[in-house]
């Protein structure tokens, strides 16, 4: 997705993390906690007193979590939070997963969760209603299309404007259909990534954008026809804009600044990186094409 390939740790490197800090939601001069300060008042800010609280979509997909189970600890955002919780002080048996749609999550109001993981992007307008810890990951697009489409070949920056696309509602996939495509055809929007990816096996639409992680996984395992064969390829990847998925608090929520304090330690001492090559290290190799 850039014109200069980037290792993984580079594209979850600290570069993009002095910029988001600011777009986290908490303030660029308040006092930063410890982690024994946190171990020590993460009880009183929990939403449920004892249990850490967190929520995703159902289902949930391979490279971000494994055989939709959030509790197993497998998957890039499910080691995430479990290794956040251990930071915290918080036990594997007392990490608590809920579960909440994607795009409820960002809506204004009370939350019944500590913090959503859902492969969420900050975004200046859904940080107006709720609050975003700094950045996990930083995400690059790709396309994912069947294996007999033209897009598979031809995929100009002038061709890609002709194509008919399609996805989620309120992601950021469509936004950057959009905003960096601006296709000729509106695409088409679904209530649900399912509802997109059925769109795409029945041939209604010719491509979806989404994050190259879960995008190689859809083409890899995912999207097959009625005889279970892969049908679909991952197109290229984009280079990056500056998205990032950040972890997702009711507004102001005062444990963001603990969790930030945790995000700052897993990458300063490679825990972030190291989970990222072991469950994401293979998606730099994608094509980089240009919007």
């Amino acid at each position: 997705m850039r014109t200069i390939r980037l290792t993984l740790a580079g594209v979850v490197g600290a570069s993009a993390l002095t910029a988001f800090s600011l777009a986290s939601g908490v303030a660029a001069n308040a006092t930063t906690p410890s982690l024994a300060s946190c171990k020590a008042t993460i009880g009183a800010q929990e939403y449920a007193k004892g249990k850490l609280t967190v929520a995703t979509d159902n289902p949930v997909y391979t490279p971000w979590f494994v055989n939709n189970k959030p509790s197993n600890g497998k998957g890039y955002e499910s080691a995430v939070v479990y290794a956040i919780a251990k930071l915290l002080g918080v036990t594997k048996s007392n990490v608590n997963w809920v579960t909440e749609p994607f795009n409820a999550s960002y809506t204004p109001g009370a939350k019944s969760f500590d913090f959503d993981v859902n492969e969420i992007s900050y975004t200046s307008d859904r940080a107006k209603a709720v609050t975003f810890s700094k950045s996990y990951y930083d995400v690059q697009q790709s396309i994912v299309a069947l294996k007999t489409d033209t897009i598979v070949t031809k995929h100009s920056r002038a061709q890609l404007k002709t194509y008919q696309y399609g996805d989620q509602i309120g992601t950021t996939g469509l936004a950057y259909i959009n905003t960096h495509i601006k296709p000729t055809k509106p695409a088409r929007v679904y209530s649900t990534l399912d509802e997109a990816v059925a769109a795409l096996q029945s041939g209604q639409i010719d491509a979806i954008v989404i994050d190259t992680p879960t995008g190689q996984y859809m083409a890899s395992a995912q999207i097959v026809n009625s005889k279970k064969k892969l049908i679909a390829t991952q197109v290229g990847q984009f280079p990056s804009v500056g998205e990032h998925y950040g972890l997702l608090f009711h507004k102001t929520n005062p444990l963001v600044a603990c969790v930030n304090v945790a995000l700052s330690t897993m990458r300063s001492n490679g825990a972030l990186t190291s989970l990222a090559n072991k469950w994401l290290g293979i998606y730099t190799g994608v094509a980089v094409i240009k919007p």
